[in-house]
């Protein structure tokens, strides 16, 4: 058995209870929480722990599974677990990645642990999809495309416009820029031409909608930069039609083998997600597994998927595994 602690009991936290549940070979002995444990209910009766409180569980928890943020928690959280547990986190700022990788790398050296940073679907399924389709096509192109779903950091973004009391919005390929990518024409395509933005908008009372609507569409780094619908609507609505965290996307590569690139291939992987956090935390768990077979073999610092080989994320063996999968 693989003994886990959650840190976090937010949608990501909830969802990796339900997915430790879900696999035979784990147990979940603890959730940590920076709130009063009192005030955290947790459904499988485990006990609630203050995370100032973690260091008393080192020797009671293989790995720890952390479900903060990347903007604030994780670059922070990450490193200083990783001198008390194996740790995995879901860290998903892509440009940031090398240096959390570093930080991690170092505490868990220095402590003898293992760490498994940016697990989940993007980074982390789509990574390894792109690593292959490139290893495989080298002379090609790649292309990912996110949603039709969710995104949560762009859906508070709206929500910290003054006016604004709530908001979801939705991330949405262009239909054409697919079907382009999909021909194996290699389409050089801008950003706004691969993906466009829908906001749904519940607003304060007596709040300027024009005025909102225009600090949604100029909104550096977020929304300038694509075709941004605005749609205002009720609280009722919201919660009514918007209440999910749907998401997925595709990774596409296209290339050309032979003479003077004459056969054209194309390899696409893709998702669709009902539950944004619950499948990330299914990814985490997996990956949860591997962190506590690396560290039984004597591995420390820190790894990311494309440092695992697939075997160890599984549940079977290498022998059901050829068998069954190969």
């Amino acid at each position: 058995m693989t003994r886990i602690g959650i840190l976090g009991y937010g949608n990501l936290g909830r969802g990796v209870e339900y997915a430790v549940e879900a696999n035979a070979d784990l147990e979940l002995v603890v959730v940590f929480t920076r709130r009063d444990p009192a005030s955290v209910k947790v459904r499988s009766g485990v006990p609630v722990v203050s995370a100032s409180a973690a260091a008393e569980w080192k020797d009671k928890v293989d790995v720890l599974i952390l479900c903060g943020g990347s903007a604030t928690d994780l670059p922070e959280q990450t490193p200083a677990f990783a001198k008390l547990f194996n740790v995995v986190d879901s860290f998903d700022t892509h440009a940031k990645i090398p240096a959390h990788f570093a930080a991690v790398d170092a505490a868990a050296k220095a402590a003898g642990r293992v760490g498994i940073i940016s697990v989940g679907w993007d980074p982390g399924m789509f990574s390894l999809n792109r690593v292959y389709s490139n290893a495989i096509l080298p002379g090609g192109a790649d292309y990912t495309f996110w949603g039709r779903g969710v995104s949560q950091g762009h859906s508070d973004a709206i929500r910290r416009i003054p006016g604004v009391k709530d908001a979801k919005q939705y991330t949405v390929p262009v239909p054409a820029a697919l079907e382009a990518v999909r021909s194996g024409s290699n389409p050089t395509l801008s950003t706004r031409e691969k993906h466009t933005r829908e906001c749904y908008v519940v607003l304060e009372a007596g709040a300027d909608a024009a005025a909102v609507e225009k600090a949604i569409v100029t909104m550096p780094n977020y929304f300038s930069d694509y075709d941004t619908t605005v749609h205002f609507i009720s609280e009722e609505e919201l919660r009514r039609d918007h209440a999910g965290l749907a998401h997925g996307g595709f990774v596409i590569r296209s290339g050309a083998t032979g003479k003077g690139g004459e056969h054209k291939h194309v390899i696409e992987y893709s998702l669709k997600l009902d539950s944004n956090p619950e499948f990330t935390a299914n990814v985490l768990a997996a990956y949860a597994r591997a962190a506590h077979r690396l560290a039984k073999e004597g591995a420390t610092g820190c790894r990311t998927v494309l440092d695992i080989a697939p075997s160890y994320i599984c549940a079977q063996s290498g022998e059901e595994l050829r068998k069954a999968l190969l």
